[in-house]
């Protein structure tokens, strides 16, 4: 049901554009729509391609070709000038308000309740199978249909001030020298300052090795004494007279 608001869930985009979103108003298998608000505080639907069809270059393209064959602001048919003759997808098409054909692409036409809304863009999405008109072909089922959150557009990067710039590097400039000179002051401290508060330790003398002579045992080591062997006999004539063994008043025999 187009004309039947729902809350928002989480997920779904708080604004597109200058457009605040508001409530849901239908569920498509390539998109959302939504019930929005503009800064002047007319009602608008917004159409909003899935996540998994705005990364598919086909779908996107069919989507965009759908919303440039519109009614455009001028209310010529045609949107920036450009038309086609496409009576399937044109007709009761209502009039584009605002678009954005970024990566995440999405469209704004004025709502009325009971009438068609941005839900006649999605349609042109899906094509073939049995989704939309007379099957004719094969079906199939686009990969991209899991993946059925909302396309948000990234956040803009909002371009700083020349004063600004110069600030930040003013300040980073400034941050650099004084580590630089912190750096500095403790290498010096590292390599002078010791020599001021402490003496250096003076070099050891060589030293000279004396051996030791071993120990001189207490009690003296006996020594063997030399045996006294008998005198050799003289050999040679012998002097007449009494023999050793001959015994005063023994006479020979």
């Amino acid at each position: 049901m187009a004309n039947v608001a729902s809350p928002l869930q989480y997920g779904d985009p708080p604004q597109l554009g200058r457009y605040v979103v508001q409530a849901r108003l239908h569920t498509a298998p390539a998109g959302f729509v939504y019930l929005g608000q503009g800064p002047d505080g007319r009602a608008v639907s917004l159409a909003v391609l899935t996540r998994g069809a705005a990364l598919d270059a086909a779908a996107r393209d069919r989507f965009l070709t759908a919303i440039k064959e519109a009614p455009g602001r001028s209310g010529g048919r045609g949107w920036l000038g450009l038309g086609r003759a496409r009576a399937s997808v044109l007709d009761g098409t209502p009039e584009v308000l605002d678009v954005h054909d970024g990566p995440a692409p999405w469209v704004a036409v004025p709502y009325a309740p009971g009438q068609p809304g941005a839900e006649r863009f999605l349609d042109p999405v899906m094509v073939g199978g049995t989704f939309i008109g007379q099957a004719h072909g094969p079906d199939f089922v686009p990969y991209w249909l899991t993946d059925r959150a909302p396309a948000l557009p990234g956040p803009l990067a909002r371009r700083l001030p020349l004063t600004e710039t110069r600030r930040r590097v003013l300040l980073a400039a400034l941050a650099l020298a004084l580590l630089l000179v912190l750096v500095t002051t403790i290498l010096l401290l590292l390599l002078f300052g010791r020599g001021d508060s402490e003496p250096m330790p003076r070099q050891l003398p060589p030293t000279v090795f004396v051996p030791t002579p071993p120990p001189t045992p207490a009690t003296p080591v006996p020594e063997p004494s030399p045996s006294q062997s008998p005198s050799p006999t003289r050999t040679g004539p012998g002097t007449p007279g009494q023999s050793p063994g001959d015994e005063l008043g023994e006479s020979p025999l």
